[in-house]
């Protein structure tokens, strides 16, 4: 198959997981693209390398990094940042993107993407990364806006806000995770139709879609988790209606992380994203 130039506001993607490259090979089901964390890949060699070699000769991939650190005090880590830009080099992906969070400091590494504040000593801090990151990669980079279960005191810009001006300044652009905005939304008491009103449409170079999960505690209350393990909500797919009524075409991407189903079923999802797409072209062209 001859990849053919991408038409990106009407491109629905899926995660690349391990248990779906046989099924990928063997079926080559008619989504958009795929898209996989970078730092899955970061070997030498081997089996996985491999399968997203031939995944890769036959569909668009981007590559979505979680350990980046972009927040991170103690600066980026610069092997890591020449081990993405190798695997740039190897699979030539359309869209690379990363995080708003830190999960480094002092060599340590987190297993979380950890939210950061929003003030303006952590606003010139990440500006510096980004503007760093993108000139050592030489190309655009994402960044997704974070699900979060607290909020920093310290900070004095509303997210949207930070999120929107740090890309302004860098010239990076958005990473709508929509499923993060419903459940950060939810757990601080915000309205996630207001924050998707305050994003510009222009700037967002994609979007996520996911599911996720409630915890409920001893004293009743409930704490929505970002733990991408299940179908899209139907709250979520009305804020994805929203994001569409307002110009955000880009890229659309089902992620599925945990409890990974068959892939017939995040075929079922991709498609239902993909209607919504067409729904939009229909209606305005």
């Amino acid at each position: 198959m001859t990849l053919q130039p991408l038409n990106p506001h009407d491109l629905v993607g899926v995660g690349l997981r391990h248990p779906h490259y046989s099924y990928v090979l063997e079926n080559k089901p008619p989504v958009g693209w795929f898209e996989v964390h970078s730092e899955n890949y970061f070997m030498k060699g081997g089996p996985a390398l491999q399968f997203l070699e031939r995944i890769r000769k036959e569909y668009p991939l981007s590559l979505h990094g979680i350990g980046l650190s972009l927040g991170s005090a103690d600066g980026l880590d610069k092997n890591h940042l020449r081990r993405l830009k190798d695997l740039i080099h190897q699979f030539s992906p359309f869209l690379v993107s990363e995080h708003l969070s830190w999960s480094r400091i002092n060599d340590a590494y987190f297993p979380d993407l950890i939210p950061v504040p929003y003030t303006e000593e952590t606003f010139t801090l990440l500006a510096q990364h980004i503007d760093e990151a993108q000139t050592f990669l030489g190309r655009e980079i994402l960044i997704e806006n974070p699900s979060s279960y607290l909020e920093y005191k310290d900070s004095i810009f509303s997210e949207t806000d930070f999120l929107t001006s740090l890309c302004q300044k860098t010239g990076a652009k958005i990473l709508l995770d929509i499923n993060n905005v419903y459940v950060s939304a939810f757990n601080h008491g915000w309205d996630a139709s207001a924050y998707l009103q305050a994003i510009p449409a222009e700037l967002v170079g994609e979007v996520h879609l996911a599911g996720h999960s409630l915890r409920t505690f001893e004293d009743g209350s409930v704490l929505r988790v970002d733990t991408h393990s299940s179908c899209v909500c139907d709250e979520v797919w009305a804020l994805y209606h929203q994001a569409l009524q307002q110009g955000m075409r880009a890229p659309t991407l089902i992620e599925w992380d945990e409890e990974i189903p068959n892939f017939e079923l995040l075929m079922q999802e991709a498609t239902k994203a993909q209607g919504y797409l067409q729904q939009k072209r229909i209606a305005y062209g």
